[in-house]
């Protein structure tokens, strides 16, 4: 990993890094570009998008020059940081020998080897190419082998961006139905509901009227707050989605392979039907799994249509071997652990140290700043009570401070966010907690 330099420490004490170039170059890709970006997620970030030219370990390097510690990490993907050897080792040598083969690959079947072992649900498995699609599969899944049509899902809970699921991701205070999350979306809800989740009493009721095909959710609800279950809730869901025959399905497109070698199933000990997964599952090549029960995944064999023709990308699958060997040693994930436990901590007691009130919580590997919050939140209706215009000022802060940090509230560790990287983020948010 490159040194920092003085003239870099000292610009990150004084806050004074700028971000202009960006600007530019943002304003320049618009021309072909729409908005300069090619992911909604990445338009309206303060002060500007960054336009980057590399990447190393736990830093980025953009276009003015700044050198950044990376708290987005891809949106979650780059778990073993941007630039681990083993994994460009592998892609590197599997370029070599062809790139897309429209056919199988010895990688495609060690990586998903490498993933059933691993992941509990996991009696069959397929890859996909991103969460999305991924998500679509287990919802076609479930309604095949239910021959039921209606889907539940939760308040906050994001299962992608396709218009059968992207309902109520955000909705506001007091919603009593399904809310769009995007113009143009198809408005037909015949065949979704969303109930508030850790709320199991509610569920079950739904559950017992017995025409629900599948119920998906964040095992823990990482998307927004890092929320975890409350205690017997998961048990209580897999409980009664046995007992009404509906299909359970855990999104662990952000938990996977990030809180541990199992993903959050393993960590909480409950098993659904269905688990989708991407990110961490290659460390930001475009690799996406379903995996389950093996009745359930044998349906794409009888007729379910699941396809892609960057579906187990040679390349990509080697790199997902690589990855996956690395995350199934406990240890790794040991040491993730107790750097992120230091880092909640450490912000924990800043934020009650300078009097902002403030409640850092979640998984050291994945956690949640709600500034403006005094306890902890247990579902989307809770987190209404953060201060989201407060903490963006956090975040633009500490980005002329030299860490950024994604403005919904997520915090994303890697294997690199080594002690000294710790320390100076600490120093970061000391510094901008005096500013705001």
């Amino acid at each position: 990993m490159n040194q920092v330099t003085a003239t870099e420490r000292r610009n990150w004490a004084e806050g004074s890094l700028a971000f202009d170039e960006s600007r530019r170059r943002i304003a320049e890709a618009s021309q072909w570009l729409a908005g300069g970006v090619s992911s909604n997620f990445r338009l309206g970030i303060s002060p500007t998008p960054l336009v980057l030219e590399r990447a190393d370990g736990a830093y980025l390097f953009d276009a003015d020059g700044n050198r950044l510690i990376d708290y987005y990490l891809g949106m979650g993907p780059m778990i073993l940081g941007h630039t681990p050897r083993d994994v460009i080792a592998a892609a590197t040598e599997q370029m070599q020998k062809g790139l897309l083969y429209g056919g199988q690959s010895g990688p495609e079947t060690e990586a998903a080897r490498l993933f059933c072992d691993m992941v509990p649900c996991a009696e069959l498995m397929r890859f996909c190419s991103s969460g999305s699609e991924a998500v679509q599969c287990a919802l076609r899944l479930a309604r095949t082998a239910t021959g039921r049509r209606v889907i539940i899902k939760f308040e906050g809970h994001y299962h992608g961006w396709f218009d059968n699921i992207l309902w109520s991701t955000t909705p506001p205070a007091g919603a009593t139905g399904p809310v769009a999350g995007s113009k143009g979306q198809q408005t037909t809800t015949d065949e979704i509901e969303v109930l508030p989740w850790n709320d199991l009493a509610t569920l079950t009721a739904r559950l017992a009227r017995g025409d629900i095909a599948g119920v998906i959710m964040e095992a823990i609800m990482c998307n927004q707050g890092a929320i975890h279950p409350r205690p017997g809730y998961l048990e209580g869901v897999r409980e009664a989605c046995t007992k009404y025959g509906t299909v359970l399905v855990f999104d662990e497109v952000i938990t996977g392979f990030r809180v541990g070698p199992g993903g959050a199933q393993a960590l909480l000990g409950v098993t659904p039907d269905l688990a989708t997964f991407a990110k961490a599952i290659a460390n930001g090549f475009p690799v996406a799994a379903i995996g389950g029960r093996r009745d359930l995944m044998e349906l794409m064999t009888q007729g379910v249509v699941h396809g892609g023709t960057y579906n187990g990308q040679a390349v990509a699958m080697a790199a997902t071997v690589a990855v996956l060997k690395r995350l199934r040693d406990p240890a790794v994930h040991a040491l993730m652990a107790a750097r992120g436990t230091r880092l909640m901590q450490g912000m924990q007691s800043a934020f009650d140290d300078a009097g902002i009130p403030a409640v850092v919580a979640g998984l050291p590997q994945i956690f949640h700043v709600a500034i403006g919050m005094t306890e902890r939140p247990a579902n989307w209706t809770d987190l209404h009570k953060m201060d989201r215009a407060r903490y963006v000022k956090f975040t633009t802060a500490l980005l002329r401070h030299g860490v950024r940090a994604l403005e919904r509230g997520a915090w994303f560790l890697s294997t690199e966010h080594d002690d000294d990287v710790i320390a100076s983020t600490l120093d970061a948010v000391k510094r901008v907690l005096k500013e705001i």
